[in-house]
Protein backbone atom coordinates (compact mmCIF):
# COMPACT_ATOMS: atom_id res chain seq x y z
CA UNK A 1 0.00 0.00 0.00
CA UNK A 2 1.40 3.37 -1.05
CA UNK A 3 1.76 6.38 0.81
CA UNK A 4 -0.10 9.86 -0.38
CA UNK A 5 2.01 10.93 -2.86
CA UNK A 6 2.14 14.18 -1.18
CA UNK A 7 4.57 13.18 1.15
CA UNK A 8 6.67 11.21 -1.18
CA UNK A 9 9.70 13.65 -0.03
CA UNK A 10 9.52 13.28 3.64
CA UNK A 11 11.83 10.41 4.98
CA UNK A 12 10.54 7.46 6.68
CA UNK A 13 9.65 7.59 10.30
CA UNK A 14 11.36 6.37 12.73
CA UNK A 15 10.80 4.72 16.63
CA UNK A 16 12.51 5.95 19.37
CA UNK A 17 13.73 3.56 21.86
CA UNK A 18 15.42 4.74 25.11
CA UNK A 19 18.93 4.22 26.01
CA UNK A 20 20.26 4.75 29.06
CA UNK A 21 23.34 6.78 29.13
CA UNK A 22 25.83 4.63 30.44
CA UNK A 23 26.21 0.51 30.06
CA UNK A 24 27.98 -2.40 31.36
CA UNK A 25 31.69 -0.76 31.34
CA UNK A 26 31.17 2.67 30.58
CA UNK A 27 33.09 5.37 32.71
CA UNK A 28 30.46 7.19 34.11
CA UNK A 29 30.40 11.21 33.84
CA UNK A 30 27.37 13.30 35.94
CA UNK A 31 28.65 16.06 35.03
CA UNK A 32 25.40 17.39 33.16
CA UNK A 33 22.99 17.21 35.96
CA UNK A 34 21.00 19.78 36.86
CA UNK A 35 21.75 20.02 40.93
CA UNK A 36 20.11 23.36 42.07
CA UNK A 37 21.61 25.38 45.26
CA UNK A 38 20.16 23.61 48.54
CA UNK A 39 18.55 27.04 49.23
CA UNK A 40 16.81 27.29 45.82
CA UNK A 41 13.78 26.47 46.08
CA UNK A 42 10.98 28.38 47.71
CA UNK A 43 8.63 27.04 50.50
CA UNK A 44 5.01 27.82 49.75
CA UNK A 45 2.31 28.06 52.01
CA UNK A 46 0.67 25.02 52.60
CA UNK A 47 -3.20 26.42 51.94
CA UNK A 48 -1.72 27.72 48.31
CA UNK A 49 -3.25 26.35 44.94
CA UNK A 50 -0.54 23.45 43.47
CA UNK A 51 -1.08 25.62 40.24
CA UNK A 52 0.82 28.47 41.99
CA UNK A 53 4.10 26.59 42.35
CA UNK A 54 4.60 24.41 39.39
CA UNK A 55 8.03 25.06 39.58
CA UNK A 56 8.79 22.79 42.26
CA UNK A 57 7.83 19.72 40.13
CA UNK A 58 11.04 20.40 38.02
CA UNK A 59 13.29 21.44 40.43
CA UNK A 60 14.38 19.65 43.18
CA UNK A 61 13.92 20.58 46.82
CA UNK A 62 17.29 20.50 49.06
CA UNK A 63 18.41 21.16 52.56
CA UNK A 64 21.82 19.72 53.10
CA UNK A 65 24.53 21.58 50.92
CA UNK A 66 27.54 20.49 49.77
CA UNK A 67 29.29 21.87 53.42
CA UNK A 68 26.42 19.48 54.84
CA UNK A 69 24.74 22.67 56.52
CA UNK A 70 20.57 22.88 56.57
CA UNK A 71 19.91 25.64 54.77
CA UNK A 72 16.88 27.80 52.96
CA UNK A 73 13.10 27.83 53.20
CA UNK A 74 12.64 23.76 53.43
CA UNK A 75 15.01 23.51 56.92
CA UNK A 76 12.69 21.74 59.22
CA UNK A 77 14.87 22.90 62.10
CA UNK A 78 14.92 19.35 63.65
CA UNK A 79 16.81 18.92 67.15
CA UNK A 80 20.31 17.36 67.81
CA UNK A 81 17.83 14.00 69.27
CA UNK A 82 15.78 13.93 66.49
CA UNK A 83 18.45 13.88 64.14
CA UNK A 84 20.20 10.84 65.72
CA UNK A 85 16.98 9.17 66.15
CA UNK A 86 16.69 9.91 62.18
CA UNK A 87 20.18 8.58 61.51
CA UNK A 88 19.86 5.49 63.75
CA UNK A 89 16.55 3.84 62.20
CA UNK A 90 18.94 4.63 58.38
CA UNK A 91 21.58 2.40 59.85
CA UNK A 92 19.38 -0.06 61.52
CA UNK A 93 17.76 -0.13 57.85
CA UNK A 94 21.13 -0.84 56.39
CA UNK A 95 22.54 -3.13 58.86
CA UNK A 96 19.36 -5.51 59.09
CA UNK A 97 19.58 -5.80 54.96
CA UNK A 98 22.92 -6.71 54.94
CA UNK A 99 22.25 -9.41 57.60
CA UNK A 100 19.23 -10.54 55.56
CA UNK A 101 20.84 -10.18 52.28
CA UNK A 102 23.85 -13.03 53.63
CA UNK A 103 21.26 -15.26 54.86
CA UNK A 104 19.28 -15.47 51.24
CA UNK A 105 22.68 -16.09 50.27
CA UNK A 106 23.31 -18.40 52.40
CA UNK A 107 20.07 -20.62 51.55
CA UNK A 108 17.75 -19.30 54.40
CA UNK A 109 15.65 -17.88 52.35
CA UNK A 110 14.31 -17.61 48.89
CA UNK A 111 14.28 -14.08 48.04
CA UNK A 112 15.16 -10.50 49.42
CA UNK A 113 15.49 -6.61 48.15
CA UNK A 114 18.20 -4.02 49.94
CA UNK A 115 17.17 -0.57 49.87
CA UNK A 116 20.50 0.54 50.29
CA UNK A 117 20.84 4.20 49.41
CA UNK A 118 17.23 5.02 49.52
CA UNK A 119 16.93 4.70 53.62
CA UNK A 120 15.91 8.32 53.83
CA UNK A 121 13.13 7.66 51.49
CA UNK A 122 11.27 5.63 53.98
CA UNK A 123 12.88 6.61 57.66
CA UNK A 124 12.97 9.88 56.86
CA UNK A 125 9.37 10.36 55.62
CA UNK A 126 7.70 8.13 58.26
CA UNK A 127 9.42 10.26 61.03
CA UNK A 128 7.10 13.16 59.31
CA UNK A 129 4.30 11.43 59.37
CA UNK A 130 1.95 10.77 62.70
CA UNK A 131 2.73 7.46 64.20
CA UNK A 132 -1.06 5.99 63.58
CA UNK A 133 -0.89 7.74 59.47
CA UNK A 134 -1.75 4.83 57.60
CA UNK A 135 0.98 4.09 54.81
CA UNK A 136 0.70 1.72 51.89
CA UNK A 137 4.09 1.09 50.69
CA UNK A 138 5.73 -0.64 47.82
CA UNK A 139 8.72 -3.29 48.45
CA UNK A 140 11.57 -1.44 49.36
CA UNK A 141 10.39 0.59 52.29
CA UNK A 142 11.25 -2.04 55.33
CA UNK A 143 12.41 1.34 56.58
CA UNK A 144 9.22 2.44 57.89
CA UNK A 145 8.46 -0.81 59.94
CA UNK A 146 11.72 -0.32 61.61
CA UNK A 147 11.59 3.38 62.11
CA UNK A 148 8.07 2.70 63.88
CA UNK A 149 9.49 0.14 65.99
CA UNK A 150 8.70 -3.33 64.39
CA UNK A 151 10.11 -6.58 66.07
CA UNK A 152 13.11 -7.16 63.80
CA UNK A 153 12.51 -10.89 65.37
CA UNK A 154 9.13 -10.86 63.49
CA UNK A 155 10.43 -9.44 59.92
CA UNK A 156 12.86 -11.89 59.74
CA UNK A 157 10.16 -14.79 60.78
CA UNK A 158 8.26 -13.61 57.69
CA UNK A 159 11.43 -13.46 55.55
CA UNK A 160 11.86 -17.20 56.13
CA UNK A 161 8.59 -18.03 56.61
CA UNK A 162 8.79 -19.87 59.43
CA UNK A 163 6.62 -21.27 62.16
CA UNK A 164 6.49 -17.46 63.44
CA UNK A 165 5.91 -16.27 60.41
CA UNK A 166 2.42 -14.52 61.55
CA UNK A 167 1.48 -14.30 57.65
CA UNK A 168 1.71 -18.31 57.86
CA UNK A 169 4.22 -18.73 54.61
CA UNK A 170 1.48 -17.01 52.77
CA UNK A 171 3.61 -14.09 51.18
CA UNK A 172 6.59 -14.09 49.67
CA UNK A 173 9.60 -12.80 51.83
CA UNK A 174 9.50 -8.86 52.22
CA UNK A 175 6.03 -8.40 51.90
CA UNK A 176 5.50 -7.46 55.60
CA UNK A 177 1.54 -6.58 57.09
CA UNK A 178 1.40 -4.96 60.16
CA UNK A 179 -1.89 -4.19 61.37
CA UNK A 180 -0.96 -2.13 64.94
CA UNK A 181 2.10 0.04 63.13
CA UNK A 182 0.03 1.20 59.90
CA UNK A 183 1.71 -1.21 57.69
CA UNK A 184 -0.41 -2.31 54.66
CA UNK A 185 0.43 -5.49 53.57
CA UNK A 186 2.86 -5.76 50.53
CA UNK A 187 1.26 -7.01 47.00
CA UNK A 188 3.79 -8.11 44.66
CA UNK A 189 1.45 -6.58 41.72
CA UNK A 190 2.86 -3.27 41.29
CA UNK A 191 1.02 -0.16 42.46
CA UNK A 192 -2.07 -1.92 43.52
CA UNK A 193 -1.11 -0.14 46.88
CA UNK A 194 -2.16 3.18 45.01
CA UNK A 195 -6.05 3.00 44.63
CA UNK A 196 -5.88 1.40 47.93
CA UNK A 197 -4.15 4.60 49.81
CA UNK A 198 -6.89 6.81 48.02
CA UNK A 199 -9.50 4.49 49.05
CA UNK A 200 -8.22 4.30 52.82
CA UNK A 201 -7.89 8.51 52.86
CA UNK A 202 -11.31 8.87 51.36
CA UNK A 203 -12.48 6.71 54.02
CA UNK A 204 -10.96 8.68 56.82
CA UNK A 205 -11.73 12.00 55.56
CA UNK A 206 -15.32 10.74 55.01
CA UNK A 207 -15.61 9.49 58.64
CA UNK A 208 -14.38 13.05 59.99
CA UNK A 209 -11.16 11.14 60.99
CA UNK A 210 -7.47 13.22 61.39
CA UNK A 211 -5.37 10.11 60.08
CA UNK A 212 -3.78 10.29 56.36
CA UNK A 213 -2.16 7.95 53.98
CA UNK A 214 1.22 7.78 52.32
CA UNK A 215 1.78 5.46 49.72
CA UNK A 216 5.30 4.73 47.79
CA UNK A 217 5.59 3.30 44.39
CA UNK A 218 9.13 3.18 41.97
CA UNK A 219 8.90 5.34 38.86
CA UNK A 220 8.48 2.45 36.55
CA UNK A 221 5.53 1.59 38.13
CA UNK A 222 3.98 5.19 37.06
CA UNK A 223 3.14 3.36 33.67
CA UNK A 224 0.50 1.16 35.65
CA UNK A 225 -3.00 2.11 35.07
CA UNK A 226 -3.32 1.93 38.78
CA UNK A 227 -1.36 4.92 39.24
CA UNK A 228 -3.46 6.87 37.10
CA UNK A 229 -6.64 5.59 38.23
CA UNK A 230 -5.25 6.74 42.16
CA UNK A 231 -4.24 10.33 40.57
CA UNK A 232 -7.67 10.68 39.33
CA UNK A 233 -9.54 9.84 42.44
CA UNK A 234 -7.37 11.71 44.60
CA UNK A 235 -7.43 14.98 42.45
CA UNK A 236 -11.54 14.74 42.01
CA UNK A 237 -12.32 14.18 45.98
CA UNK A 238 -9.00 15.70 47.51
CA UNK A 239 -7.97 12.81 49.22
CA UNK A 240 -5.65 13.18 52.20
CA UNK A 241 -3.28 11.18 51.16
CA UNK A 242 0.78 11.89 49.64
CA UNK A 243 1.69 9.87 46.54
CA UNK A 244 5.29 9.29 46.67
CA UNK A 245 7.52 8.01 43.94
CA UNK A 246 10.77 6.66 44.01
CA UNK A 247 12.78 7.47 41.23
CA UNK A 248 15.84 5.59 41.44
CA UNK A 249 16.68 5.52 38.12
CA UNK A 250 15.74 1.29 37.34
CA UNK A 251 13.39 -0.76 37.07
CA UNK A 252 14.92 -4.27 37.60
CA UNK A 253 16.67 -4.24 34.45
CA UNK A 254 15.47 -0.86 32.15
CA UNK A 255 16.14 2.52 33.53
CA UNK A 256 13.61 5.01 34.22
CA UNK A 257 13.47 6.58 30.44
CA UNK A 258 10.92 3.63 29.62
CA UNK A 259 8.67 5.05 32.11
CA UNK A 260 8.65 8.53 30.26
CA UNK A 261 12.04 10.19 32.87
CA UNK A 262 13.55 11.36 29.18
CA UNK A 263 10.20 13.39 28.69
CA UNK A 264 9.46 15.25 31.84
CA UNK A 265 9.67 14.66 35.53
CA UNK A 266 7.77 12.13 37.65
CA UNK A 267 6.79 14.99 40.01
CA UNK A 268 5.29 16.40 36.77
CA UNK A 269 2.78 14.36 35.97
CA UNK A 270 0.99 16.06 39.50
CA UNK A 271 0.38 19.18 37.11
CA UNK A 272 -1.95 17.38 34.79
CA UNK A 273 -4.59 16.40 37.71
CA UNK A 274 -4.16 19.28 39.58
CA UNK A 275 -2.66 18.31 42.66
CA UNK A 276 0.48 19.56 44.13
CA UNK A 277 3.74 18.50 42.90
CA UNK A 278 7.62 18.25 44.31
CA UNK A 279 10.73 16.63 42.84
CA UNK A 280 12.46 16.11 46.18
CA UNK A 281 16.78 15.06 46.61
CA UNK A 282 15.70 11.70 47.85
CA UNK A 283 19.04 11.61 49.56
CA UNK A 284 19.34 14.51 51.74
CA UNK A 285 17.20 13.46 54.37
CA UNK A 286 16.02 16.92 56.02
CA UNK A 287 14.46 17.87 52.05
CA UNK A 288 12.32 14.36 52.30
CA UNK A 289 11.38 14.87 56.01
CA UNK A 290 10.35 18.68 55.44
CA UNK A 291 8.66 17.80 51.87
CA UNK A 292 6.67 15.00 53.73
CA UNK A 293 5.62 17.66 56.79
CA UNK A 294 4.58 19.58 54.67
CA UNK A 295 2.16 17.24 52.36
CA UNK A 296 0.85 15.87 55.59
CA UNK A 297 -0.23 19.39 56.69
CA UNK A 298 -1.45 20.05 53.38
CA UNK A 299 -3.77 16.51 53.59
CA UNK A 300 -4.72 17.33 57.25
CA UNK A 301 -6.16 20.45 56.42
CA UNK A 302 -7.91 19.65 53.31
CA UNK A 303 -6.01 21.14 50.93
CA UNK A 304 -5.69 17.35 49.10
CA UNK A 305 -2.86 15.02 47.79
CA UNK A 306 0.39 15.67 47.13
CA UNK A 307 2.68 13.62 44.96
CA UNK A 308 6.16 13.57 45.86
CA UNK A 309 9.17 12.51 43.33
CA UNK A 310 12.18 11.00 45.66
CA UNK A 311 15.38 11.62 43.24
CA UNK A 312 17.77 8.90 43.76
CA UNK A 313 19.62 5.68 43.06
CA UNK A 314 18.94 1.78 43.54
CA UNK A 315 22.72 1.08 44.59
CA UNK A 316 22.27 -2.34 45.02
CA UNK A 317 20.74 -4.98 42.44
CA UNK A 318 16.74 -5.02 42.21
CA UNK A 319 16.43 -7.79 44.26
CA UNK A 320 19.00 -11.04 45.03
CA UNK A 321 17.58 -12.56 41.89
CA UNK A 322 19.06 -9.77 39.74
CA UNK A 323 22.36 -8.81 38.55
CA UNK A 324 22.80 -5.40 37.66
CA UNK A 325 26.76 -5.62 36.15
CA UNK A 326 24.78 -7.20 33.37
CA UNK A 327 22.78 -3.74 32.25
CA UNK A 328 24.29 -1.00 34.26
CA UNK A 329 28.01 0.39 34.60
CA UNK A 330 29.48 -0.43 37.97
CA UNK A 331 30.32 3.04 38.76
CA UNK A 332 26.92 4.73 38.99
CA UNK A 333 26.65 4.34 42.73
CA UNK A 334 30.19 5.62 43.93
CA UNK A 335 29.52 8.58 41.04
CA UNK A 336 25.86 9.12 41.91
CA UNK A 337 26.09 13.57 42.48
CA UNK A 338 23.55 13.20 45.32
CA UNK A 339 25.61 11.00 47.47
CA UNK A 340 24.61 8.48 50.54
CA UNK A 341 22.02 9.50 52.94
CA UNK A 342 23.66 8.36 55.88
CA UNK A 343 26.49 9.72 55.03
CA UNK A 344 25.21 13.17 54.26
CA UNK A 345 23.12 13.22 57.84
CA UNK A 346 26.00 11.88 59.52
CA UNK A 347 28.41 14.86 58.56
CA UNK A 348 25.47 17.18 59.09
CA UNK A 349 25.39 15.70 62.72
CA UNK A 350 29.19 16.21 62.91
CA UNK A 351 29.19 19.98 61.78
CA UNK A 352 26.47 20.85 64.32
CA UNK A 353 29.13 19.36 66.80
CA UNK A 354 26.69 16.41 67.78
CA UNK A 355 28.29 13.63 66.56
CA UNK A 356 31.79 12.14 65.60
CA UNK A 357 33.49 8.90 64.07
CA UNK A 358 33.81 7.37 66.81
CA UNK A 359 30.12 7.09 67.79
CA UNK A 360 29.24 6.54 64.05
CA UNK A 361 31.41 3.58 64.61
CA UNK A 362 30.01 2.64 68.04
CA UNK A 363 26.34 2.85 66.54
CA UNK A 364 27.14 0.93 63.94
CA UNK A 365 28.71 -1.66 65.89
CA UNK A 366 25.94 -1.99 67.98
CA UNK A 367 23.19 -2.48 65.70
CA UNK A 368 24.72 -5.19 63.84
CA UNK A 369 25.11 -7.14 66.93
CA UNK A 370 21.61 -6.06 67.46
CA UNK A 371 20.72 -7.98 64.22
CA UNK A 372 22.80 -10.63 64.52
CA UNK A 373 20.99 -11.21 67.80
CA UNK A 374 17.28 -10.91 66.12
CA UNK A 375 18.55 -13.45 63.58
CA UNK A 376 19.79 -15.73 66.03
CA UNK A 377 16.38 -15.77 67.96
CA UNK A 378 14.34 -15.97 64.81
CA UNK A 379 15.94 -19.21 63.52
CA UNK A 380 15.01 -20.73 66.40
CA UNK A 381 11.69 -20.93 64.39
CA UNK A 382 13.30 -22.16 61.72
CA UNK A 383 14.19 -20.66 58.06
CA UNK A 384 12.82 -21.74 54.57
CA UNK A 385 13.08 -24.97 52.99
CA UNK A 386 13.45 -26.58 56.40
CA UNK A 387 10.49 -28.88 57.28
CA UNK A 388 7.02 -28.08 57.56
CA UNK A 389 6.67 -24.85 59.52
CA UNK A 390 2.98 -24.11 58.91
CA UNK A 391 -0.03 -26.69 59.65
CA UNK A 392 -1.19 -28.00 56.54
CA UNK A 393 -5.28 -26.81 57.23
CA UNK A 394 -4.01 -22.92 57.53
CA UNK A 395 -3.83 -22.89 53.71
CA UNK A 396 -7.66 -22.73 53.73
CA UNK A 397 -7.62 -19.74 56.95
CA UNK A 398 -6.71 -16.13 56.24
CA UNK A 399 -9.26 -15.70 53.10
CA UNK A 400 -12.57 -15.40 54.34
CA UNK A 401 -13.77 -13.78 57.92
CA UNK A 402 -16.07 -17.05 58.72
CA UNK A 403 -14.66 -19.90 56.64
CA UNK A 404 -17.34 -20.93 54.25
CA UNK A 405 -18.74 -24.71 54.15
CA UNK A 406 -16.77 -25.85 50.54
CA UNK A 407 -13.91 -24.56 52.34
CA UNK A 408 -14.49 -26.77 55.16
CA UNK A 409 -15.09 -29.67 53.36
CA UNK A 410 -12.26 -29.58 51.09
CA UNK A 411 -10.18 -28.62 54.56
CA UNK A 412 -10.97 -31.99 55.95
CA UNK A 413 -10.93 -33.88 52.67
CA UNK A 414 -6.88 -32.80 52.34
CA UNK A 415 -6.45 -34.28 55.83
CA UNK A 416 -8.44 -37.02 55.89
CA UNK A 417 -6.35 -37.97 52.52
CA UNK A 418 -3.25 -37.06 54.27
CA UNK A 419 -3.80 -39.59 56.99
CA UNK A 420 -4.81 -41.76 55.11
CA UNK A 421 -1.47 -42.18 52.60
CA UNK A 422 0.81 -41.91 55.94
CA UNK A 423 1.85 -38.38 56.22
CA UNK A 424 0.16 -36.50 58.28
CA UNK A 425 1.41 -32.81 58.89
CA UNK A 426 1.42 -30.39 62.05
CA UNK A 427 -1.64 -30.60 64.04
CA UNK A 428 -3.40 -27.79 66.16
Amino acid sequence: MTGDPKRANLPPMSLHVPEPKFRPGDDVDFSDFDIPAADSARRPDTGDNPRDFHELAFGLVRVLDDQGKAVGAWDPKLDADTLRTMLRSMALTRAFDERMFRAQRQGKTSFYMKSTGEEAVSVAATMALASDDMCFPSYRQQGILITRGYSLVEMMNQIYSNKGDKLQGKQLPIMYSSREKGFFSISGNLTTQYPQAVGWAMASASKGDSRIAATWCGEGSTAEGDFHSACTFASVYRAPVILNVVNNQWAISSFSGFAGAEATTFAARAIGYGIAGLRVDGNDPLAVYAATHWAAERARTNQGPTLIEHFTYRAEGHSTSDDPSAYRSAQEWSSWPLGDPIMRLKNHLIALGEWDEDRQAAMDKELAEMVRAAQKEAEKNGVLGHGMHQKFETMFEGVYEDMPWHLKEQQQQMLDEDVAAGRPGPRR
